[in-house]
């Protein structure tokens, strides 16, 4: 008779503590467990917050100088190549000589000039003449308008003249400097000391570009057409800086598509006073939109991958520190969205959180 009553007794002991292993496992705490000073100092919180989907597509590109702020520099006229001043590469201000060449066809320039003068002489004292007549009654008013339409072509032609002797910084003699348009950065370069230059050549010898602000171009595959739109954030970022990431937003899709590539473009306008964007350099864009509904978030960094599941360590207090499983709908970056398995405002450990959950889940 004893034994009918001792073997239901051991059973359901074993199955309480069966059932309070199973409890305790679901809970993924650990009695007792308590941080300590030094890994409460170490850690970092954040809470879980609500925030609008945001959907986030890489493209591949380069950066470009802003074609706004881009000048070709040609040569007045040919010449042989006394001196070179700048390099590929070379920070130009504005006037800066970048060359000088010299050249017998100068004389044409100079006789532009002194013809100009001459004209203008002329022109001048054909109006006076005219108005005097006029104040006799031996011409008409339309003569002193003609001979005031003299003048003012007379006028413009020695300012033209006068500009592209200026601009050119055109000497007595046979020499001229070729000069910086705008302050920036000396982008291409065709031209070499001792250089002949041909009168009939139409290449430029310079191309000077201001880089404070650059776009980035990115290429964008015919199937990714629908995923862009004006005005989306855009991250960039270059091999050069890898870590660094330059903020913009696209202000520009060129609606044709390449027919060697089937992509088609888009720019993002970068702010580049620090100088650290060089043009023709491969750059990734990573741009994003919002979307209408909203969903529960944490950090990226505050979510551990183990054993195909996804986990994040909540936080009470020090002695209230627990792993808890989630469900993660996508991740955006450092931001992870969550399906289910946390609260609004609840904590979650940032740092430090994997010795916490090894500690755990010891």
């Amino acid at each position: 008779m004893m034994k009918t009553y001792i073997i239901p007794a051991l059973m359901v002991l074993s199955l309480m503590a069966c059932s309070k292993k199973e409890e305790e496992k679901n809970n993924h705490t650990k009695k007792g467990f308590e941080l300590s000073n030094t890994m409460l100092n170490s850690i970092s919180l954040a809470k879980v917050e609500k925030k609008n989907i945001e959907d986030e597509y890489s493209f591949y590109g380069k950066i470009s100088a802003d074609k706004n702020s881009y000048i070709d520099v040609y040569p007045l006229v040919g010449g042989n190549v006394m001196s070179v001043n700048v390099e590929l590469g070379d920070y130009v201000k504005k006037g800066q000589v970048l060359a000088t060449i010299r050249s017998t066809e100068l004389a044409e320039i100079q006789k532009d000039v002194s013809d100009a003068k001459t004209d203008l002489v002329v022109a001048k004292n054909n109006l006076r003449v005219a108005k005097e007549l006029y104040e006799g009654k031996l011409n008409t008013e339309r003569d002193v308008l003609e001979a005031k339409s003299q003048l003012q072509k007379a006028e413009d032609q020695l300012q033209r003249a006068a500009a592209v002797s200026t601009v050119y910084n055109v000497k007595s003699g046979n020499i001229y400097s070729v000069v910086a348009p705008i302050n920036g950065y000396i982008v291409q370069k065709s031209i070499n000391k001792d250089m002949q230059l041909r009168s009939d050549r139409s290449d430029n010898i310079f191309d000077v570009a201001n880089t404070t602000n650059v776009w980035a171009i990115m290429n964008v595959n015919e199937s990714d057409i629908d995923k862009i739109s004006l005005g989306m954030k855009a991250q960039v970022s270059t091999l050069s800086y890898p870590d660094k990431v330059f903020d913009g937003k696209i202000d520009k899709i060129f609606k044709i598509i390449d027919p060697q590539t089937n992509a088609m473009q888009a720019r993002v306008v970068l702010n580049n006073a620090n100088g650290l964007l060089i043009p023709e350099s491969k750059a990734t864009i990573k741009v994003s939109s919002l979307e209408s509904n909203a969903t529960l978030t944490v950090p990226s960094k505050a979510v551990i991958f183990d054993d195909n599941k996804s986990f994040v360590v909540i936080f009470k207090s020090r002695t209230d520190v627990k792993i808890r499983e989630i469900k993660v709908l996508k991740q955006v970056g450092d931001v992870t969205y969550i399906a289910h398995g946390l609260k609004e405002g609840e904590e979650v450990i940032t740092n430090n959180q994997l010795l916490i959950y090894r500690s755990l889940n010891s």
